[in-house]
């Protein structure tokens, strides 16, 4: 009898806990407050969404293995599913056709007959019955090295700290605008005394300067302090650069930091710097915390109404968040919404991460704001929260291509031990998919990856910080399995899609250091598959972006070094064409944040993989 209540009472005692495991995720991530009055849909100034009106990239590098020229260009979202592709060279005025039939199955071809010397290229686009004609490029063949790449020369010898792309001119090719010098100062630090302050310079992609624009001493020189993104706000063709900025009213305290005076959103004109339109910055304010916690700023770029492209500007991270949705009308920020992480919920407090990413989560068109641990619905309500707390690393993608839809991948820098240190969500309601299942301390940084081609999905590969008392590392597949651990598991900064196919590559350095970011040393980097192949060496320069930047889909890679900016890209032949990855919203949305906050990996809304 004893024993039959000894069983009955830990039958009971396993259904209490489960019910309230049950109910704990519940709180988490379902509608926390139906009694907020929710807020309108946005209505934007677009009539359709507004987009880089892209060109196709043409670009041309030494070929792979044979003697010759290797080119590469886009496809574009709007391209037939038969289009199809011609290349013509032209050597002194007399053109020639370059390939027996038309291209197909790729966007890329290696001319094997060029000659010595300076060359023209284009590419002749055939679909639906019509012809075009691309960009015409100069290639001189003699100058032509391995890897190649481009160079944009900076004025004096600075060296960027970060880097912004958009179309500054409208001729279709990505601009550069850079932030400069390469320095950041914390929050947590004592403040600068050197009288360093942060410039933003912009370049088109010829190398020429536009303009230099000092943010002043009211702007500290450190990530949290100097967020800026670059696109075209107002739909005129041309990008515009959104920044934090301050008055001269700025005040100091005991230890040297900013803590008050006038902070303002503008919106500079891409082409002079000229100021466009001001408004305010979301306010200091001691529901925050403390000033380390006030000083944590953000942007990002939404179509909250599917169509117009709204500025966030964002306050907050480790307790109150903040943010302002704001629309460039007519030449005037106009205001779009509030959100106020306290008026919703508590639970919002302390989620949020290092980036701000955006996209349509829930397929009604309208984009969604992904705060680390929390979304944002597009109307500025909470879409759910985890509260799981504040996140170090957060990637919006679809992990695993047997689940529908997307999901979210969070590295957790609290310690956890109910097992959701590392985990992945559901990205339309915020329901835990699964967890590493055992106690984590502070998981600094993550990736999601096709890095094995054996395992379905993505891999989710995280690491521990020391700080928190603890250096493992973990890989997991795409369902939340275990593969590896420590020594077994790659690093998390720095992948890029370089060679064909879907896995993905990294880089490592001389000393071969998988996953080196930093060699303002003069040493270089190589690029290759984890634990496989090198296929790239010599990248000289500090990695301040991979992007898709021109070519076909694959990636390029941006460093800095003393007076210039490098853009590397591929000479692999391709097996496949795929849309330019800068074309895919999400992707678009990781580049944009590039620019501020914590370095990532850009991923798309899809499956990219083996």
């Amino acid at each position: 009898m004893k024993d039959n209540l000894f069983f009955i009472v830990l039958f009971l005692m396993t259904i209490s806990l489960q019910a309230q495991d049950s109910r704990e995720r519940n709180y988490y991530f379902e509608n926390l407050d139906p009694k907020h009055e929710p807020k309108p849909l946005v209505e934007g100034f677009a009539k359709e969404r507004v987009e880089e009106k892209l060109n196709r990239g043409l670009v041309a590098a030494r070929a792979k293995d044979v003697s010759g020229v290797y080119l590469n260009w886009r496809l574009l979202k709007t391209d037939s599913q038969d289009v199809k592709f011609n290349v013509y060279r032209s050597v002194k005025g007399k053109s020639k056709k370059l390939n027996s039939k038309p291209i197909e199955n790729t966007t890329d071809f290696t001319d094997t007959t060029a000659p010595k010397g300076e060359v023209e290229y284009w590419i002749e686009t055939i679909q639906n019955k019509k012809s075009e004609l691309s960009e015409v490029i100069v290639v001189n063949i003699d100058e032509l090295k391995e890897p190649t790449y481009k160079s944009i020369k900076l004025k004096g010898n600075v060296i960027a700290g970060r880097v912004a792309v958009g179309d500054l001119n409208g001729d279709g090719i990505y601009d550069y605008i850079i932030r400069h010098p390469q320095t950041n100062v914390d929050p947590g630090m004592p403040g600068d005394e050197t009288g360093i302050t942060y410039k933003i310079e912009a370049y088109l992609s010829d190398g020429t300067c536009l303009w230099t624009k000092d943010l002043g001493l009211g702007i500290e020189p450190g990530v949290w302090y100097s967020p800026f993104v670059v696109f075209d706000f107002d739909g005129d063709g041309k990008a515009e650069i959104a920044v934090k900025t301050a008055g001269t009213d700025y005040m100091k305290n005991e230890k040297g930091r900013v803590s008050g005076g006038g902070e303002y959103l503008s919106v500079l004109d891409g082409m002079t710097g000229e100021e466009i339109s001001r408004v305010d910055w979301p306010e200091r304010n001691d529901r925050y915390g403390n000033l380390i916690r006030q000083n944590r700023n953000q942007m990002g770029v939404a179509f909250l109404d599917g169509k117009t492209p709204s500025i966030l500007a964002a306050r907050g991270t480790y307790k109150l968040m903040t943010v302002d949705a704001w629309q460039l009308k007519d030449g005037k920020l106009e205001s779009v919404w509030r959100w106020d992480g306290d008026e919703e919920n508590p639970i919002t407090r302390s989620q949020g991460a290092h980036n701000m990413v955006c996209g349509d989560v829930d397929g009604d068109g309208r984009d969604e704001i992904l705060l680390g641990s929390c979304m944002l619905d597009d109307n500025g309500t909470l879409l759910w929260s985890s509260g799981l707390g504040h996140s170090d690393k957060a990637y919006l993608t679809d992990i695993d291509p047997i689940r529908p839809g997307m999901e979210v991948f969070l590295a957790m820098e609290p310690w956890h031990d109910n097992g959701y240190g590392v985990c992945v969500l559901d990205a339309k309601t915020g329901e835990r998919v699964w967890g590493i299942g055992h106690k984590t301390f502070h998981v600094g940084d993550g990736m999601v990856a096709d890095i094995d081609p054996v395992h379905a999905g993505l891999e989710c590969f995280e690491s521990e910080d020391r700080k928190g008392g603890s250096t493992d590392k973990y890989l997991l597949t795409a369902k939340g399995e275990k593969i590896g651990s420590n020594e077994d598991v790659p690093p998390c900064r720095n992948w890029i899609w370089w060679n064909s196919g879907g896995v993905r590559q990294t880089f490592f350095g001389d000393d071969n250091r998988w996953g080196a970011e930093s060699n303002s040393n003069g040493k270089s980097q190589s690029i290759g598959y984890w634990k496989g192949e090198k296929l790239t060496n010599e990248i000289y320069g500090d990695i301040i972006m991979i992007a898709d930047l021109f070519g076909d889909w694959r990636e390029e890679v941006v460093t800095a070094l003393p007076g210039e900016l490098r853009i590397y890209h591929t000479n692999y032949p391709a097996k496949e064409k795929r849309v330019t990855l800068m074309q895919d919203p999400i992707y678009r949305s990781y580049i944009i944040q590039r620019s501020q906050g914590y370095p990532q990996s850009p991923v798309p809304s899809y499956y990219l993989g083996e």
